[in-house]
């Protein structure tokens, strides 16, 4: 089996890489390094069956050549984080949008299976139940440049779903919930690498807002192990998938969660989301995914718990 992972040197397409390649499969990797690291792939650069192409999804001639040689497809390329969207949104408009067009187009050409990674924000401000695959989308005003990403990542589903419908094309939709793990950064506004981060070298461990919004966290290689085995149902075919753990904890607990487990002196430090993002941002208070679909589904159960998945990302930092 080939694969081909767009976004494959970011955080969550490494990991995807390594399953893929324990299982013995040929992957082929197109990024173009705006935000995934050479870093988090450069264990695999010797093995026969890696190959990485570092370009753009946007390029129309270096996708085509890809996409017609393997078997199926994980795009996970994004323009990904909070700080990114506050600070670019016409890229992240342009790259969310524009790239999933392209995929979907040659993918059809070639007719070659597609899995989209979309996300959580697509729910938006819902606040009153955990969120299931089928509840309706809460966003904020235009205006509000926090949205761009959701509404980006809804088209982006909304174009899987019409190329499943129209052209026959095999697709899946995923929707990550907060998936944590080793090899994440902070650089990009993703809150347990930043606290631990923070906490490791005695620094504030600064809280947006007063923290009483709630996540859910999900460790990598249950998210990775969930994709693949979502990718080899056909049943699974022209449907979405929350992928997440349904475990809420609020950023304040967080916070005082991973002082605890660093033994760290770091002060907990609140900051105004105005104060940390500018002009146009709003936050969810709670975002927690119902898994029931998904369990049905393939059998999914999160592997470990959230103090299990922190204690190994705090080991391989100290390690970094």
């Amino acid at each position: 089996m080939k694969s081909l992972i767009t976004g494959g040197a970011g955080f969550i397409g490494s990991h995807l890489c390594e399953e893929l390649i324990a299982r013995e499969e040929e992957v082929f990797v197109l990024d173009n390094l705006s935000t995934g690291t050479l870093d988090n792939i450069k264990h695999l650069k010797n093995n026969k069956k890696f190959h990485l192409i570092i370009d753009s999804v946007l390029n129309d001639p270096v996708l085509e050549e890809l996409i017609s040689k393997v078997d199926r497809i994980f795009h996970l390329a994004a323009a990904v984080g909070v700080k990114l969207i506050m600070e670019k949104p016409v890229d992240t408009i342009e790259t969310n949008v524009l790239g999933t067009e392209k995929v979907l187009s040659l993918a059809n050409k070639y007719r070659k299976k597609v899995l989209i990674a979309s996300t959580s924000e697509v729910y938006g401000k819902h606040k009153d139940h955990t969120l299931n695959e089928m509840n309706n989308m809460v966003l904020g005003p235009t205006k509000k440049r926090r949205w761009a990403y959701a509404c980006t990542k809804a088209l982006d589903e909304f174009l899987a779903f019409a190329y499943y419908e129209e052209k026959k094309l095999p697709v899946i939709v995923v929707r990550f919930f907060n998936t944590i793990g080793p090899r994440q950064t902070g650089q990009y506004g993703m809150v347990v690498p930043k606290f631990i981060k923070s906490a490791l070298l005695g620094n504030p461990i600064t809280v947006f807002g007063d923290g009483k919004q709630s996540r859910s966290f999900t460790y990598v290689r249950d998210a990775v192990r969930a994709v693949i085995l979502l990718m080899e149902r056909p049943e699974a075919e022209g449907d979405v998938f929350n992928i997440g753990d349904g475990r809420e904890i609020t950023i304040l607990e967080l916070a005082k969660k991973i002082k605890s487990l660093t033994n760290s002196s770091s002060e907990i430090i609140f900051v105004p989301f105005i104060e940390a993002y500018g002009k146009g941002f709003e936050d969810m208070e709670r975002r927690a995914p119902d898994i029931s679909k998904i369990r049905k589904a393939i059998g999914y159960e999160p592997s470990i718990n959230l103090e299990q998945c922190l204690q190994i990302i705090i080991q391989h930092m100290k390690n970094v």
